[in-house]
C-alpha cells in the first residue's frame, strides 16, 4: 500500500521501468507462446502497482496524512 508521494513516486518509476522491460521482450521475442507466458508476469504486476496509485489518488491528502 502507497502510505506518501515519495512511494507513489517511486511506484510510479517502477510502472515505468516494467512497461520498458516489456516493450522490449514485445520487440526481441519471436515465438508468441514464450511472449505470452513471459510477458503475464509484468502485466499482472503492472496491473496490482496501477491499482495501489489509484486508491493512493482517491483519497484526499488530509485522510493520508491523518491515519498514518
Amino acid at each position: 500500500m502507497i502510505r506518501n508521494d515519495q512511494e507513489m513516486a517511486a511506484t510510479l518509476e517502477r510502472i515505468r521501468h516494467f512497461q520498458a522491460q516489456l516493450a522490449h521482450l514485445r520487440k526481441v521475442e519471436t515465438n508468441p507462446v514464450n511472449y505470452r507466458l513471459s510477458a503475464s508476469g509484468f502485466l499482472a504486476e503492472i496491473d496490482r502497482m496501477q491499482l495501489e496509485v489509484r486508491e493512493y489518488l482517491s483519497v484526499p491528502s488530509v485522510e493520508v496524512t491523518v491515519s498514518d
